[in-house]
């Protein structure tokens, strides 16, 4: 290097210090005269070009007052760069001050930021330059999804999902409105090691390698993504240099509408190259030193509702709130279409825009922690599920009249998780028509008729699931419960009275069997939730189904278990509800979260009770197994098994069980803590342990007002119900038990609650 630096550039007594680069070998060479940047490239025509393009670049933005851009320093023959033995030299001065990244960004700070950008973007915006039109990067936000290749690299499953969803977003909110962004010429990459500082104002932006010829909001999004790194209000900080930099070069609404996708896509191109990078230079510093940071910010920036960023951004340019229907209009739009039989959540309701797996978005701007919803399983609009029904009603969606590969190998994929035996299965729309289809298949192979049903259960919508359904006919609307239906006690062992779950599980055994027997040899079929849900998250006492199943079978019956609302690994300790049970059903009903969302179901049973249906009236759903849906439910299967979540719910599930069991040692009014996994019940009850409604439901709209989801439930609807998506953390946990714990403790001490008990 001395050489070079003496022959080509008169430079001598230099010493050298290695710095990285993704393209060039970097040395700091400090000389006798001053300071420098010396590159080192390999040799080519498109190199050279590129250096010369953005040469002329530097030049003219050094026209800008205060700010120092790097400009070659030309060698010794007037040349900007020097070519020896293949390799391509070029010398830079070295433009002192302090990395941004090492600096308290104040409001100073963060002003002069945004007003550099701005200087820069505005005395660039059109200027032309055909090398740097045509060049191609991956760091340009441009051809972001480009970035796709490298998802594997990124190890840990949720991280990846949590990638590919910006991914998917940004196909839904900016690939749509691209063509109407302005273009221009950007340094493209102000992050916070290359933006230098004296003084607490911004006096220099080093390092063109990135630039690019790109949507012109793409250099605010890329500014904002790493200034906005450990911020603990990044919102606040964004608002400074976006007002900053529209006084310099005003923005446009349809920019700053894109600037939310945008920095994430910024945030999924950083963490996607250094998951890469890791792998080719594992033992780099300089390429992953924003990796965590970067990780941190996309994970807040899934927390901030899209609309409440929007509205900051739009805020900081003087332009107003993004138009929005209020609750009150759109509830009169409701009551003239929707009937009141179809209730709503709280007393103050939601108006949804958005979700992702945890987290939902109201139009308001607040996100909502999601512990209640269990029909999506894996998450909120999950980028696996939604891609894999995006691609599957791109290209074929017809009906089981046909013979194709989605039914097939989700079959397959589905009867896997159950015994050999259980080996046949009829698809539907949902879990209200499977109950239908159940029953309707067990009466068939029976040639009996009375079924014999749980108090408190429930098994759908449709008529002949609401006459098995003690949940539905036997309250308020109902007409009570009709003659070929058995109805029997529902085996809760808390509150039974009895000293231990044994005792219980004889004491219940014995009323049901004595019903098997006084209706001995006309019993078509008993059907069961292994957790009550709509009783209040009852799991069943342990022996229960073991000694009930052998008679209900003895007199000629089948078994059915209903895991609508359970299965599917959510328990954590079995995939299957039953499997607590140590039994195994002769048909399961399947619905709610097989699809995520979407309107699947199925009955599972063998191969003897499919033979028995199959009398000459064909069964014929039109939509039950169509592609897509099968597509869909295979989709939730993979997720569930990549991402381990079955093993993910019985951990989370368990932290969260123990800490609400912590906090009913300080409140007598928890007088019940039950359930498995991520499906738990909380029953309150007053000092007399009699049911306390009032308590649940405040408790209830109360953390709807802290922006968590919970229900609740039971006869007396005074159970909390909390079964949320399966990607729900432990950091989500302890946010919720720590609201609850608030909650309950302000509630109880309210005067005025206590005078409506």
């Amino acid at each position: 290097m001395n050489v070079i630096l003496e022959q080509y550039y008169g430079l001598t007594n230099c010493s050298f210090e290695t710095l990285e680069g993704y393209e060039s070998i970097n040395f700091k060479v400090k000389a006798d005269s001053d300071t420098f940047v010396l590159k080192k490239y390999n040799f080519s025509e498109e190199t050279i070009a590129i250096l010369k393009a953005e040469d002329q670049v530097a030049h003219k933005l050094n026209e800008i007052e205060q700010l120092n851009f790097p400009e070659s320093i030309h060698n010794i023959e007037e040349h900007p760069i020097t070519i020896v033995d293949g390799f391509i030299y070029r010398l830079l001065p070295f433009i002192e001050g302090e990395f941004l990244a090492e600096i308290l960004k104040d409001e100073v700070l963060l002003v002069s930021f945004g007003t550099a950008l701005g200087n820069i973007d505005k005395i660039l915006l059109g200027h032309y330059d055909a090398v740097i039109k045509a060049k191609e990067t991956q760091w340009d936000l441009k051809h972001f999804t480009d970035n796709r290749r490298f998802l594997n690299d990124i190890t840990d499953a949720k991280d990846r999902n949590l990638v590919r969803y910006f991914f998917l977003q940004f196909n839904e909110h900016i690939t749509p409105i691209q063509h109407k962004l302005r273009k221009s010429i950007i340094h493209n990459d102000a992050n916070d090691w290359n933006i230098l500082a004296t003084n607490g104002k911004v006096t220099g932006i080093i390092d063109f390698g990135d630039m690019c010829n790109s949507w012109l909001i793409n250099e605010l999004a890329i500014g904002l993504t790493y200034v906005m790194m450990a911020e603990e209000q990044p919102l606040a900080v964004a608002e400074t240099v976006i007002a900053a930099y529209n006084n310099i070069l005003p923005l446009q609404e349809k920019e700053l509408n894109a600037l939310y996708y945008l920095v994430a896509a910024r945030l999924c191109t950083s963490v996607c190259n250094s998951a890469h990078t890791k792998k080719q230079k594992p033992d780099s510093d300089y390429i992953t030193l924003s990796e965590q940071p970067a990780w941190n910010l996309l994970r807040t920036w899934l927390r901030i509702n899209p609309i409440l960023a929007e509205d900051c951004f739009r805020k900081a340019c003087g332009f107003t709130e993004s138009k929005k229907q209020t609750l009150e209009h759109q509830l009169k739009r409701r009551d003239k279409t929707i009937s009141s039989a179809l209730s709503l959540s709280y007393t103050n309701p939601i108006q949804m825009s958005r979700s992702a797996f945890q987290f939902m978005y109201d139009t308001d701007g607040n996100t909502i922690l999601d512990a209640y919803n269990n029909i999506m399983q894996v998450g909120h609009c999950h980028p696996h599920v939604v891609e894999s029904g995006q691609r599957t009603m791109a290209k074929l969606n017809t009906n089981t009249r046909y013979v194709y590969e989605e039914l097939l190998s989700y079959s397959d994929k589905l009867l896997s998780k159950f015994p050999a035996h259980l080996n046949k299965v009829f698809f539907v729309n949902s879990g209200s028509a499977a109950s239908d289809l159940a029953i309707r298949i067990a009466k068939t192979h029976t040639k009996k008729n009375k079924v014999m049903v749980l108090e408190h259960g429930y098994h759908g919508n449709t008529q002949n699931g609401i006459d098995i359904s003690h949940y539905k006919y036997n309250h308020k609307g109902g007409n009570g419960k009709v003659e070929h239906i058995l109805q029997t006690p529902m085996p809760k062992v808390y509150g039974s009275g009895f000293k231990s779950e044994s005792e219980a599980s004889i004491h219940y055994s014995d009323i049901t069997n004595k019903q098997i027997t006084a209706e001995y040899g006309n019993i078509a079929a008993f059907i069961a939730e292994p957790i009550v849900g709509c009783g209040g998250q009852v799991p069943l006492a342990i022996n229960y189904l073991k000694d009930v199943y052998p008679k209900i079978r003895a007199q000629g019956g089948v078994c059915i278990s209903d895991e609508v609302q359970v299965g599917f690994g959510r328990l954590g300790s079995h995939f299957w509800g039953y499997e607590m049970y140590d039994v195994v059903p002769d048909m399961v009903i399947l619905g709610k979260p097989m699809g995520n969302g979407h309107p699947i179901g199925a009955v599972v049973t063998t191969s003897d009770v499919a033979e028995s249906f199959d009398n000459g009236m064909e069964f014929f759903s039109s939509f039950g197994g169509n592609p897509v849906s099968c597509a869909i439910g295979e989709a939730v299967l993979d997720v569930i098994e990549a991402d381990q979540l079955q093993a993910h719910a019985l951990e989370v599930g368990s932290f969260l069980k123990n800490g609400i069991t912590t906090i009913q040692h300080e409140y007598k009014e928890i007088g019940d803590v039950r359930g498995s996994g991520l499906f738990l019940g909380v029953e309150l009850i007053q000092n007399d342990g009699s049911p306390n409604t009032l308590l649940a439901q405040t408790i209830k709209n109360d953390l709807r007002k802290k922006f968590i989801l919970v229900s609740t439930d039971g006869p007396y609807n005074n159970v909390l119900k909390i079964k949320p998506p399966l990607c729900f953390t432990l950091e989500n946990s302890s946010e919720l038990l720590n609201q609850l714990k608030i909650s309950l403790d302000n509630t109880i001490k309210n005067d005025n609650f206590k005078q409506n008990i």
